[in-house]
């Protein structure tokens, strides 16, 4: 069965960048849009970033400005670059494929950025 894996997540200080990478371990059909989200432990996973098949990006309003989603479909992945990191974006970062059947997730990478 297809599978997301990100990579990209690691430490980085307040005020520098990472790119958070996913790709997709096999085929996966009918995807409506790709997104980030993020998850603290004992709190609901979040929003950061979605991006349509169409190339419509929306951001919640924490990264916006700061963040940017997009897709290269010659690499078969989606990316979300961070830029200006603030120590409240540290957490887990988990891919998603929303598609017409099944959502699909990776397993997440973290992201800690120290003050």
């Amino acid at each position: 069965q297809a599978q997301l894996v990100e990579s990209g997540g690691g430490l980085v200080q307040a005020g520098g960048s990472l790119r958070l990478s996913c790709a997709a371990s096999g085929i996966i059909f009918r995807i409506k849009a790709m997104g980030w989200y993020r998850q603290a432990p004992g709190k609901q996973r979040e929003l950061v970033a979605r991006i349509t098949t169409g190339g419509s990006a929306n951001y919640a309003d924490s990264g916006k400005g700061r963040f940017t989603i997009s897709r290269d479909d010659a690499e078969n992945t989606v990316s979300l670059q961070m830029n200006s990191l603030k120590p409240e974006d540290t957490d887990v970062y988990y891919c998603n494929a929303d598609t017409w059947g099944q959502e699909y997730w990776g397993k997440g990478t973290l992201v800690t950025v120290s003050s």
